[in-house]
């Protein structure tokens, strides 16, 4: 990639004669070491600053028809920078333990491993070497055609392609004494839990409320992201790099993700 870095503020004129390669490469210069900034910080950033690099960056989308974009998305990829509320729900992320997995099965998945108290000079080291809180939400993926003026995962014309997104369940696993979540752990994990559910699909409903302990989603919002029906559209997808924007209900603001492959 372009070792060429453009500065904020982004001018159109600027970002209109910059090559692709070097629009990609400033996005990830930029949101460099700030993905576990605060989730409010994170958001002003995104509307204040890099907003017109997303639109250039969409404007320049190398593949915007749907269908040719899944052979893209199979593999796996690490989201450097996100905007997406759920991550965050639960305190301790290991961002570079997180993960997003594509499968030419039809099935995704958002995995992540949470530290509690890492950040705790007192609960570091414990919370290093003997606890571990593993994540994973597993959604459906393909393409349809809207049929209906007014569709919960894409607001558009009839006739037009969109993402249809379901989730399908939630994974939490409290781990002890529990080696870093490589990707090929995440992988195996993800193949084992679609195989599960294609086996059983009412393995673990989505309706189902975790069991008790400190380190669970809360039931509330639990529920919310089981019965959301996403909205994803990738404004900019190639076969290593992708900048997303999901919205996990009409009433919620955008949020936004950039991601690179790692497999």
């Amino acid at each position: 990639m372009n070792s060429a870095v453009l500065d904020a503020p982004f001018e159109p004129a600027v970002l209109a004669e910059a090559s692709t390669a070097t629009l990609k490469n400033s996005l990830l210069k930029h949101v460099d070491e700030r993905e576990s900034e605060p989730m409010a910080k994170k958001v002003r950033f995104a509307n204040e600053t890099l907003l017109p690099l997303f639109n250039e960056l969409e404007r320049r989308n190398p593949t915007p028809d749907l269908n040719q974009q899944i052979p893209l998305l199979k593999g796996i990829w690490r989201p450097v920078w996100s905007t997406i509320p759920f991550q965050d729900i639960i305190p301790g992320r290991v961002h570079h333990e997180s993960y997003q997995i594509f499968d030419a099965n039809g099935f995704y998945a958002n995995l992540a491993r949470y530290k509690p108290g890492r950040k705790t000079p007192i609960l570091s080291w414990l919370s290093r070497w003997l606890l571990s809180y593993d994540f994973m939400i597993m959604q459906s993926y393909g393409v349809q055609t809207l049929a209906q003026d007014d569709h919960p995962s894409a607001p558009g014309q009839i006739g037009q392609d969109y993402w249809e997104i379901q989730n399908v369940c939630i994974r939490q696993v409290l781990r002890l004494g529990s080696p870093s979540l490589r990707a090929e752990a995440a992988q195996a994990w993800f193949d084992r839990t679609v195989a599960q559910y294609q086996k059983d699909p009412d393995f673990q409903p989505q309706n189902a409320v975790p069991t008790q302990g400190e380190n669970r989603v809360q039931a509330k919002q639990y529920q919310k992201i089981a019965e959301a029906r996403p909205r994803l559209d990738h404004l900019y997808i190639d076969q290593n790099f992708r900048l997303v924007k999901t919205q996990r209900e009409k009433s919620q603001r955008p949020s936004y993700t950039v991601a690179t492959r790692l497999a």
